[in-house]
């Protein structure tokens, strides 16, 4: 009886070993993918995160620092919080300003995924 206890509790302790380590494993991430008014996508564009709409408005304190995004207009955030972001993104004249700027609450643990379109405004 006391084996069964004991392998029970082991059991126990293992299983939240696991599931702690698999929060760890899969943090929230944003992958955003910029693409020009034409569908086209942009490379090495300049994208920042914000937490707030007052650090957005301002262009102070990003949520980490800006990431440029690679061959196929992709970039990815990591250990984010699940919340709401504010993004701006530029590259050269271009930039999101007509539209997309505020990403949707991030789903815990998943990797979430966003499309930013930049013009040049006119």
């Amino acid at each position: 009886m006391k084996r069964l206890i004991l392998l029970a509790f082991i059991s126990c302790l293992a299983l939240a070993q696991t599931q702690e380590a698999s929060a760890q494993v899969f943090s929230t991430k944003l992958k955003i993918t910029v693409l020009d008014d034409l569908g086209n996508v942009v490379k090495d564009a300049r994208v920042t995160l914000y937490a707030s709409e007052a650090d957005y408005n301002k262009e102070v304190n990003p949520v980490q620092p800006y990431k440029l995004t690679d061959s196929k207009g992709r970039v990815t955030f990591k250990n984010l919080d699940t919340k709401s972001y504010y993004v701006i993104v530029r590259k050269g004249d271009m930039d999101n300003s007509e539209g997309g700027e505020i990403i949707s609450e991030l789903s815990k643990g998943k990797v979430n995924k966003a499309n930013v379109v930049i013009s040049d405004g006119v």
